[in-house]
């Protein structure tokens, strides 16, 4: 029977996402490039940056070439529960709306750290709103901004709680960065309440001139959710009071 990326489950792309996260950390703890890499493990550099990306569905001949050329065992390099960030920066993803924002600064509070919105320092670094960035400048800077706020955040400490933009799953890059360097959490909420919170902020633009709102949110949810799913963990939003969310992730995080 014919196997596909399209045919794994979520946890299958889950564990691939992993071990692609370890793989690029092994190969840049080494200072190799992926190019390199892709040299001493005799692969080509599209396989090894699909496998970085967790989109490569790596036999064990191949991952024991690059298990080899990581200067690793093969049991080293699949020990995926030995490679857990020690660390005690939080990352909250998902579909603006699902309270990231608001369940952040709670989590903060309660850990007793700093509270980052990751977003709030791309328009910071850039001296523009978010709008102003994608009218003016266009996406790709804002993905290069992104990268750039990341990495000054991940600078300043161990202890963070970091709203992300919801988007930022869709950059292989900065999301397996994010992934590496902190504890990630999915929060998760049906598309009615994403688009029905995003109003009682006050933003009524995603309506404004899209009958089709709520189904485009469906859709881009739909793309998204495998993304979302590599993350460490992932709590319901749906039909909660924040309160309740909020005991749920401590909980979790306890047992991680």
């Amino acid at each position: 029977m014919h196997y596909s990326y399209q045919d794994m489950s979520r946890q299958d792309e889950a564990l691939l996402g992993e071990l692609g996260t370890r793989i690029r950390s092994e190969r840049t703890a080494l200072g190799l490039t992926v190019t390199e890499l892709a040299e001493r493990a005799e692969l080509s550099r599209r396989y090894v940056t699909e496998a970085e990306a967790g989109r490569a569905n790596l036999t064990v001949l191949k991952l024991a070439r690059m298990a080899e050329a990581l200067k690793m065992t093969l049991g080293q390099l699949c020990d995926l529960q030995a490679h857990r960030p020690e660390t005690e920066r939080i990352a909250l993803v998902g579909l603006r709306g699902a309270g990231k924002s608001t369940l952040g600064r709670l989590l903060a509070q309660s850990l007793e750290v700093p509270f980052v919105e990751l977003d709030e320092r791309v328009e910071r670094h850039a001296g523009l709103s978010l709008a102003a960035i994608f009218d003016l400048q266009g996406v790709e800077t804002y993905r290069r901004l992104e990268r750039e706020a990341l990495e000054q955040v991940l600078s300043e400490g161990q202890r963070q709680v970091i709203a992300t933009g919801g988007s930022i799953v869709t950059s292989d890059e900065t999301y397996a960065r994010l992934r590496e360097a902190c504890r990630t959490i999915w929060l998760r909420a049906e598309p009615e309440e994403h688009l029905a919170r995003v109003l009682d902020q006050g933003d009524h633009r995603p309506v404004e001139g899209h009958p089709r709102a709520l189904e485009e949110l469906r859709e881009i949810l739909s793309r998204r959710e495998s993304l979302y799913a590599l993350a460490d963990s992932e709590v319901s939003t749906a039909g909660r009071g924040t309160e309740a969310v909020l005991v749920d992730i401590i909980e979790g995080l306890k047992g991680t």
